[in-house]
């Protein structure tokens, strides 16, 4: 898309997507703070309304002065919610983006009220309610925002195309794969350590070493997690974990390869993938993958049972259930297949722990709901490379407008997934600073996106979602294990 293409997109009437997405993450970052505070002194150190001391008086304390100012946000806050709600109204928005800012203008004071309650009370039930009803307000601002950006930025003419995806693909006269242009093996070089560099890079790249670090990640964070209640963090525990975390995402990876060898071929992103250049052989692939594979489950079962039985089943999901049955076969294909992500916080939480608990689930949520605001973009930017291939993604089945309308929603169910791990778990001030930060340049980028409709838009959103990942991941555990 032209720049001037997109500037006629956001002219002044197109600036309401922004004030929506700017009140939206406004509302989250108080209730990311307010939930901080009510978990900290903060919140005992102010217990009157709407000030301190006899509700008129300023805090005598540095915890009073953060209860505070978290009291004088929720009404800026909610000034640039009444603001959206003017907005919508005056611009005539369609009915149902009116309703849902209507919806958050509305429960604002209700949200206001029971602030106060919680304040001056210590009722646990008034706190859950003040929870719900402030993600309710936020749920209806991301609703808006979606909405909006597709009625202002959708194309009512994308649909699917007349492709039947997931039918074999057409073959030539000769029998050989019409979507595939064929080459003869590539030629690996004759110097034997030139031949063993490039044949130990193929083994490395089938291992899937991109996934490694972010995955590995959560198994951290969520041993960080389970460290901070319990006694079973050790050096050994993380380095045995994450040793068969790493073994694990090996042998899944490359058993993906050997499953899909034959539709790498088709896809110009995946066509030089080992086994598609027949730089490494099946068998051998296949044996590979068995080494590693019996290596991670012995490295876990040196931990504990349950982490073994869930390190097989991680691998186990992946290379089977979704590499071979849910990819191929629905559109649901990677909402599903978030489980194989959000299982490595299972594993990290049982290591340290001997049990599945909520912290380790409520790790496990975000992953998931992330994960299919992560990747339909990449299925945007490949879209035409997964249809070439027969995968029924998101884009190729349902449309684009539809696929970019999703990633918004969940990324808006991650957001809200992220907040309640801060409650679940008394996070601190990193975590909430970093969720609020790169959840807010995610938002950015995906705004940007519904807008610029371009591969390079679609990448910058997939590396976004990556970096909210990558930070807030870091952010646990820093706010477990350091601060």
């Amino acid at each position: 898309m032209s720049r001037d293409t997109f500037e006629s997109r956001t002219d002044s009437r197109g600036r309401y997507p922004g004030l929506l997405a700017a009140a939206a993450m406004a509302v989250y970052l108080l209730l990311l703070v307010g939930a901080t505070t009510a978990l900290t002194d903060a919140a005992s150190a102010c217990a009157a309304w709407p000030a301190c001391g006899d509700g008129l008086a300023l805090p005598s304390t540095a915890a009073g002065y953060v209860a505070l100012a978290h009291r004088i946000a929720a009404v800026l806050v909610g000034l640039l919610v009444v603001a959206t709600l003017v907005a919508a109204w005056r611009e005539n928005e369609p009915r149902r983006v009116r309703a849902a800012t209507t919806l958050s203008a509305v429960l604002y004071p209700l949200q206001a009220g029971l602030g106060a309650l919680v304040a001056t009370t210590e009722g646990g039930v008034l706190r859950a309610t003040h929870l719900v009803v402030g993600t309710a307000i936020f749920g209806g601002l991301v609703a808006a925002l979606a909405w909006t950006l597709e009625s202002r930025t959708g194309d009512p003419d994308d649909r699917p195309s007349d492709v039947n995806v997931g039918d074999p693909p057409a073959v030539n006269p000769d029998g050989t794969d019409a979507a595939t242009d064929v080459h003869d093996p590539p030629s690996l070089p004759t110097a034997p350590l030139a031949r063993a560099k490039t044949v130990a890079a193929a083994y490395l790249r089938l291992t899937k070493p991109r996934l490694m670090w972010l995955l590995c990640l959560v198994a951290s964070a969520a041993m960080a997690l389970a460290g901070s209640i319990h006694a079973g963090l050790t050096p050994r525990v993380m380095l045995a974990t994450l040793g068969g975390g790493v073994l694990a995402i090996g042998s899944a990876g490359t058993l993906n390869h050997v499953f899909e060898r034959d539709i790498d071929r088709r896809m110009q992103r995946t066509a030089d993938r080992p086994l598609a250049t027949d730089v490494v052989s099946v068998p051998n692939a296949i044996a590979f993958a068995a080494v590693l594979g019996v290596g991670s489950v012995a490295l876990f079962a040196s931990v504990n049972l349950l982490s073994a039985v869930l390190g097989v089943t991680a691998i186990a999901f992946y290379a089977v259930v979704y590499t071979l049955l849910l990819k191929p076969n629905t559109v649901q294909n990677t909402v599903i297949g978030g489980a194989a992500g959000a299982l490595p916080a299972l594993i990290g939480w049982a290591a340290v722990t001997g049990s599945i608990g909520w912290g380790g689930i409520a790790l496990a949520t975000v992953i998931f709901l992330w994960t299919p605001a992560h990747f339909y973009n990449l299925a945007l930017a490949y879209k035409d490379d997964y249809e070439r291939g027969g995968f029924p993604m998101m884009p190729v089945v349902r449309g684009e407008t539809v696929t970019r309308k999703h990633i918004l929603w969940y990324l808006g169910a991650t957001l809200v997934a992220a907040g309640g791990l801060a409650i679940l778990s008394a996070l601190g001030p990193v975590y909430v600073l970093t969720s609020a930060v790169f959840g807010g340049v995610f938002l950015w980028a995906v705004v940007r996106l519904h807008y610029e409709q371009s591969e390079g838009a679609a990448f910058r959103a997939f590396h976004a979602s990556n970096a909210y990942l990558g930070a807030l991941l870091l952010a646990i555990v820093v706010d477990t294990l350091v601060v």
